[in-house]
């Protein structure tokens, strides 16, 4: 499988449009903190460059939010500190973000000044969608559909995708494991605006590969496989960019070919133990949300207990 990644890597790179350097832009961390605390879930930048990160662990738990060139700010205030998957949306000229609690068994729609706009409870959905046992979800990612419907992913659950409608109304349900989707930790979802009509791209993660799903639900087919756990995506100018949490961050045309490595830590298998004495300036160890500010920078953070953030500028 990797020389067949190799070899495909290798045919394309004539390309790819534009090239990736470490940043020497950090993320400083709150004034006393080492680190900027567990993180395990996404980040994200608004339209006037602001940078938000999801963090789970540590003094300042919830949403951080730091300027352009990653000096803290503020945490978004009544921001729960169990974001797993959030987006920032424009809706008619403002912004807003939605995150899907792992913890919680919610998704809850803010403005970006904290004010909690909207609560889908999870207990909206059927329960044959839960896990029988534990009778809980797992929502592991929350996007936005084109007409304000809102779609969420049990992730770490039992893989099903959750349909509401703008306000909150519980539509519908599909994916799961069965036939004709077969998803194993489907762990994020975004909504993949390159189409017409836009459709789902869904994280398959223990399956290794990116499928696409119609807004209706129906299967699409497999847009990229053989990824290293593919975890999180995100878009700019015709590609995507995607964190792989086994060690690489990886850029995909639209056809789903690579077309450039960022980075590879080719020894790592997961785990959020790594301390900062074993961080490499510019070399990801588990890539688990990742973003492009709008001049085409990539910022990744990493499922890590003290909290990393490797930043990518394009040359």
């Amino acid at each position: 499988m990797k020389l067949i990644f190799s070899l495909l890597l290798l045919s394309s790179l004539v390309v790819s449009a534009h090239d990736y350097s470490p940043s020497e832009k950090h993320i400083h961390p709150s004034e006393g903190m080492d680190t900027i605390g567990s993180t395990h879930g996404e980040i994200a930048v608004d339209s006037k460059g602001l940078i938000y990160v999801s963090v789970n662990g540590g003094q300042k738990a919830g949403v951080q939010i730091f300027d352009a060139d990653g000096k803290y700010l503020r945490n978004l205030k009544n921001a729960p500190n169990d974001f797993h998957g959030f987006v920032i949306h424009s809706e008619d000229g403002k912004e807003y973000l939605y995150g899907s609690r792992l913890v919680g068994q919610s998704i809850i729609k803010m403005d970006l000044s904290g004010n909690v706009i909207m609560t889908i409870d999870g207990s909206l959905i059927p329960a044959k969608y839960k896990h029988p046992k534990e009778k809980t979800l797992k929502l592991t990612s929350v996007d936005v559909g084109p007409n304000g419907d809102i779609y969420a992913v049990d992730g770490y659950g039992l893989d099903y995708i959750h349909h509401f409608d703008k306000e909150g109304k519980y539509k519908g349900t599909f994916g799961g494991r069965a036939e004709p989707y077969k998803l194993l930790n489907c762990h994020k979802i975004f909504l993949d605006r390159r189409y017409t009509p836009a459709r789902i791209l869904a994280c398959d993660r223990k399956n290794g590969r990116l499928v696409h799903l119609s807004l209706e639900g129906k299967f699409l087919g497999v847009f990229a496989k053989d990824l290293r756990r593919p975890s999180g995506v995100a878009f700019y100018n015709g590609e995507v960019a995607v964190a792989e949490i086994y060690g690489r961050v990886t850029i995909l045309n639209k056809e789903g070919k690579p077309v450039k490595v960022i980075s590879d830590n080719e020894k790592i298998k997961g785990g959020n133990n790594w301390p900062v004495k074993d961080w490499k300036e510019g070399l990801v160890i588990t890539p688990h949300g990742i973003c492009f500010d709008k001049d085409g920078n990539i910022l990744v953070t990493e499922f890590n207990k003290f909290g990393r953030i490797v930043r990518y500028d394009r040359k």
